[in-house]
């Protein structure tokens, strides 16, 4: 019998070392060293003030055997007396002592002195004697640092060894970098410690946010990260958060989009399907009428799939491609174009004499839009008027019209997908359409880094204004002098 196992799914990998170990690694390393280069630098300075302490007790030593064998050197007739009379009057420190040489060995110490062998310490000093010289002596109890200072009277020659025990000198450094190195030690543990509880409080969001991430899903885009506190973490949370409400917004308009669009090829398909069912394939006339009746719901799905797919288009960025266009010709082109849309009184309210960068078959495409909006909300007694204007910075293109305008309900229901005003008596059906020309034309102004709103007329209508930024102005083109036609004149264009 066969059997079969089923691998679990692999996590994330991860590395060996958490980012919060390495952290505390750094931190304690970075800590160990500053500490140890702080106890060196210590270190080497108390050792050369201690070597500047010894070399000032043995001036000092010699000093005071000069001063005394000028003072009272003419009253003792051999070395010796002298420097036995000398060695008798001083008091010397616990970490020195002065030994007296002459007739070729150490003849008397202040106390203790040397406790290794002495024909060592006689071999070592003898070299030294004769010309004030000074040597190191190891001894069984200290290293010895010994100073010679020579004393010549007549044929004999006799010295004054000033001894310093090194070791005894430098204990107190020694006992102090012991301390140091224990309290460093016990510091280095407190900053390890607080660099690891540090670590992991500054790296929770950062935890959180993966577990969040990880957890979220397309199904559910509502989770956020709590916001605490004013710091680099909290920024990066909050930029996360923004995404999360950027993704769940563009899930739910996606959602909405695909239900909304779901909905209205429902219908188109049902007719087909109904009347395909119903069809009597012995009645030619009905087959007629059958077909030229499911044309038609066919060019509506076109318009429709053809409507969608630009609204596609419009988060990309090549779906602009600005170039320089002369806005009084855009403008003029466009009322020539929306003539054949109805019969209107169209009317063109002023023109702005620029050249600018923007593109001029979208825009042309959106003000065709408005005109096309206009035309389904007014009758044929209403006037429609397209105008254009230019500040330096930003262009303003609007299509106005004196119908009964929208409803300030229904102002923001206009532009979104799938979504209709109410159309007036007399007016076109309000179901001829999808509801999406206004979206286009939203879409087309947010292309263009702009923006398109609605505005009441006075008495009544409504103003749509496409508001756009552009560059600097080019210079406009030699073109065919133009009569533009005012908003006075109010005999009605034929439609084509």
């Amino acid at each position: 019998m066969a059997v079969t196992t089923t691998d679990a799914a692999p996590g994330p990998r991860r590395s060996g070392v958490s980012v919060r170990v390495r952290i505390t690694a750094t931190v304690a390393l970075l800590a160990a060293l500053a500490l140890t280069a702080a106890g060196l630098i210590v270190y080497l300075i108390e050792d050369e003030r201690i070597e500047e302490q010894i070399s000032a007790q043995v001036d000092q030593n010699v000093a005071e055997f000069r001063e005394f064998q000028a003072r009272d050197g003419a009253a003792y007739a051999t070395v010796g007396e002298l420097l036995r009379a000398f060695l008798d009057r001083q008091v010397t420190d616990e970490d020195e002592a002065l030994v007296i040489w002459y007739d070729g060995e150490p003849q008397a110490t202040s106390f203790g002195g040397y406790t290794g062998a002495k024909d060592v310490f006689r071999r070592e000093v003898a070299g030294i004697v004769d010309d004030n010289g000074s040597t190191t002596i190891d001894d069984p109890r200290d290293e010895l640092i010994v100073h010679a200072q020579t004393v010549q009277r007549g044929d004999q020659t006799g010295a004054l060894l000033v001894v310093t025990y090194y070791g005894d000198a430098r204990a107190g450094l020694v006992g102090t970098i012991q301390t140091y190195a224990v309290v460093s030690l016990l510091a280095l543990l407190v900053i390890t410690g607080f660099a690891a509880a540090q670590s992991g409080r500054l790296l929770r969001p950062l935890r959180r946010m993966r577990t969040t991430a990880e957890a979220i899903g397309d199904s559910d885009l509502s989770q956020r990260l709590p916001e605490t506190g004013n710091d680099d973490i909290t920024a990066l949370t909050r930029t996360f958060n923004g995404m999360l409400d950027r993704l769940e917004a563009a899930f739910t308009g996606q959602r909405r989009f695909l239900d909304d669009a779901g909905h209205e090829l429902k219908t188109p398909l049902t007719v087909l399907r109904g009347h395909l069912e119903l069809l009597d394939v012995g009645d030619p006339r009905e087959i007629a009428e059958t077909r030229d009746l499911l044309l038609d719901e066919v060019d509506r799905m076109s318009r429709l799939v053809g409507d969608l797919i630009l609204l596609a288009k419009s988060d990309r960025p090549d779906f602009v491609t600005p170039r320089p266009t002369d806005l009084t010709g855009l403008t003029v082109d466009t009322l020539a174009k929306a003539r054949g849309l109805a019969e209107r009184r169209w009317a063109l309210d002023e023109t702005a004499s620029a050249v600018v960068a923007v593109d001029e078959q979208r825009l042309t495409q959106a003000l065709l839009q408005l005109c096309d909006n206009a035309v389904t909300h007014t009758t044929p007694a209403d006037t429609i008027a397209l105008g254009s204007s230019y500040d330096g910075t930003r262009v303003r293109l609007w299509v106005r019209d004196t119908g009964p305008g929208v409803a300030p309900e229904q102002r923001e229901l206009v532009f979104e997908r799938f979504g209709r005003g109410d159309a007036p008596p007399g007016g076109e059906a309000p179901d001829s359409g999808f509801g999406l020309g206004l979206s286009i034309v939203r879409a087309i102004a947010h292309a263009h880094g702009g923006e398109v709103d609605l505005a009441h007329e006075h008495p009544h209508g409504a103003r749509f204004t496409v508001t756009v930024p552009a560059g600097e102005p080019h210079e406009p083109p030699d073109r065919v002098t133009r009569r533009l036609p005012t908003v006075e004149e109010t005999h009605p264009w034929p439609a084509s």
